[in-house]
This record gives structure tokens, sequence and C-alpha cells, in this order.
């Protein structure tokens, strides 16, 4: 089985899959001081409730935007499951070109997600994450990623609006069903929800005019339906894109060869 883990800026997402389906995903927060043990302590009682045999792991992919959190997520793979992990990084195997100035800068998850949607729904097009910040990446028909676009996230935004504004509150995500707020805290999520809608079709249609072709639009993301409610511009969401990226990428290069003299120091730092 494989052990996929999407480390991201909030939250890490680990899953398991069989060859055949996902057999659990499970996340937690994101803390670059947390140590191998207490992601094997947490997840190991997770597997034990899914029914998901450890030792059953036999490979392991790791996408991480989060330098900090990769050397203890690499010791779980080597200590807990006895695998050396593959990490999604611009030098690997992607089948895929990446036509931008700086390869080496993009973000694993934008690569994933370029990768996998590509490979499910086609191309040309965009797919769209809602996460910490919302990004909007272009494929090319061949499957080539060409870039994109980075927004603040939703969360961000409603951060900044509460701490920057002593008298407005700090309110939860959710469709008004007025554009026009009799309150403020209906206001102001109008303001957030249908600001955003705005966002993403007026980023679309731009991209779509500057691509010069139609484009599918795909998004994912625990938000993506929320907003996919709000506008025909997006055509499918797909919760499972960056994770079905760690897996496609993982069946695409071999598996890196664990010996246990690459274990480092703990003290040591590990950003490569």
């Amino acid at each position: 089985m494989l052990l996929a883990i999407d480390a991201g800026n909030t939250n890490v997402v680990f899953a398991v899959h069989d060859g055949r389906e996902w057999r659990g995903r499970w996340r937690i927060a994101t803390r670059a001081d947390r140590t191998s043990d207490e992601y094997a302590v947490w997840l190991l009682a997770l597997f034990q409730h899914a029914g998901v045999n450890a030792n059953d792991v036999t490979r392991c992919v790791i996408g991480t935007v989060v330098p900090a959190a990769l050397y203890n997520l690499r010791r779980l793979c080597r200590d807990w499951f006895d695998t050396e992990p593959l990490i999604a990084r611009a030098p690997l195997d992607w089948g895929f070109e990446i036509r931008v100035d700086q390869p080496n800068e993009v973000g694993a998850d934008r690569l994933l997600n370029a990768l996998a949607s590509h490979t499910h729904y086609g191309g040309p097009l965009v797919v769209i994450d809602f996460g910490t910040a919302t990004t909007f990446d272009v494929v090319d028909g061949d499957g080539a990623y060409l870039g994109g676009v980075i927004a603040p996230g939703i969360n961000l935004s409603i951060e900044a609006l509460h701490k920057a504004a002593a008298r407005l509150p700090r309110i939860g995500i959710g469709r008004p069903q007025a554009v026009i707020g009799r309150a403020t805290v209906p206001a102001m999520q109008s303001g957030i929800y249908w600001g955003y809608v705005g966002m993403i079709e007026g980023i679309v249609a731009r991209i779509k005019a500057e691509f010069g072709a139609p484009l599918k639009v795909i998004a994912t993301g625990g938000l993506a339906p929320l907003f996919a409610e709000g506008t025909l511009v997006i055509e499918k969401t797909d919760p499972d894109i960056t994770l079905e990226g760690l897996r496609l990428l993982a069946d695409r290069n071999p598996v890196p060869v664990f010996h246990h003299s690459a274990l480092r120091d703990p003290l040591r730092s590990e950003s490569d």
C-alpha cells in the first residue's frame, strides 16, 4: 500500500491507497515542531480504527510546501514504515513539461494538481485550489504546466479583516441568502463570499482570454463545493486532486532505496 502525505500550510493530510482505492484520509494541523513519534502515535491509532495494517505500507510519498515539516515527516516514513519516501519536487519525472521561468520555485501542490487534473479530466484546463492561498493553475492540452495565479486564501482574508478593523467580528464562511447585508455580519459574509466568487469569475475570464482557447475549470480544496454553488465557472469539484497527484507521481518514479545509515541526527534540520 501507498502512504501519501500532503503537508500544506494549515493541515497535513495522510491517506492510504491499496492499489484500487483510497482506504482512508486523515488530517492534522501543520506544526513544524511535531515529531515523527507524535505523528506515528496519532496515525497508527487511526490506521487501527480504519482496519489498515501498517505493515502493508510499502511505499511513501510526501508533497509539502512547508520545508520545516519535511524532516519529521521523512523520519516518520523511515522509522515507522521502514521506507524511504519519494519527495515531490520539480526534478522528478512528472510526465509533462514545466513551462515556467523558475521550475524549482513552483509549489509541489500546484504540480500535483496539474498532474492529477490533466490525467483525470484532460486539458487544457484551470485547476483552482482553495487552500491557505487560493491558486489558479493552467495546464495545456498536452499536460504541460504553464503557470498561474496566487491569491490570498479566504481564511486569511477573514482574519485580516477582523484584525485590521476593531469593530468587525471574526466570521464563519457561508453563502449568504442576499447580497445586500442588513447587519454587520451578513454584510461581511456577503463581501467575503461574493467577493471571492467575483474574483474567481474575473481571474478565470482573464486566463481564458489570455490563453485564447476554451479551458475546463476544476476546483479542489475544502471550500470548493461551497464556492461552486455560487458560480457556473467551476465545472467540476474534486477533493482528491492533490492526493491523486501524489499517487500518480509515486507510480511514475522508482521507489527510493532506504538505508538505515541515511538517518540523521534528529536535532539537525533537513530542508532538502
